[in-house]
């Protein structure tokens, strides 16, 4: 099996080439093409199996096909991690599968100035990775509006709320379109 046979476009596998990404793991095999598909998709596996590359290809993807104007101060997706090494590495990931996609996309988490984070918001993005914490303080300064989010992923959701983001989690959610 390829990553062209789970329906995702020759941009995107020929930067998978270009990483030395030859074949689809078990979980990118059932996840891309569910999210391709714009369904609702959660996923529990060992570290290393791919679990980025899952949500972050067809993600790219569906931004990519998308063609939507960017608004101001917002984001068309939306990923949330509990740690800002992860919001890091996340970020890095997109980066990477992305290059190429005349995507817009930025990463905030805090313990670093917020001011450079709202200014790149104030073109829009078409992907957004945070943390709860810093992604509400955007919001709370305006500089973000959570309205135009088409896609929420929650990535490592379990050690969000192992780490006592509950109250953060149902704030965003209640700010999310439904």
């Amino acid at each position: 099996m390829s990553f062209s046979s789970l329906g995702l476009i020759d941009t995107i596998t020929r930067t998978l080439e270009t990483l030395a990404y030859t074949q689809p793991t078990p979980v990118q095999t059932q996840a891309i093409p569910a999210v391709l598909a714009g369904r609702d998709v959660m996923a529990a596996a060992q570290t290393g199996t791919g679990k980025t590359a899952g949500f972050a290809l067809p993600l790219l993807q569906r931004l990519t096909m998308g063609g939507v104007q960017l608004a101001p101060n917002s984001a068309r997706a939306l990923v949330l991690v509990p740690t800002r090494e992860l919001a890091e590495q996340v970020h890095a990931s997109f980066k990477a599968y992305g290059a190429g996609l005349p995507l817009r996309t930025m990463v905030a988490y805090g313990g670093v100035s917020i001011n450079p984070q709202m200014m790149r918001l104030r073109k829009g993005l078409d992907l957004l990775v945070a943390t709860p914490g810093r992604l509400l303080d955007l919001q709370r300064q305006n500089a973000l509006k959570l309205d135009r989010v088409e896609v929420l992923v929650l990535d490592e959701a379990d050690r969000m709320l192992d780490l006592g983001f509950s109250r953060e989690l149902d704030q965003v959610f209640a700010a999310l379109p439904k």
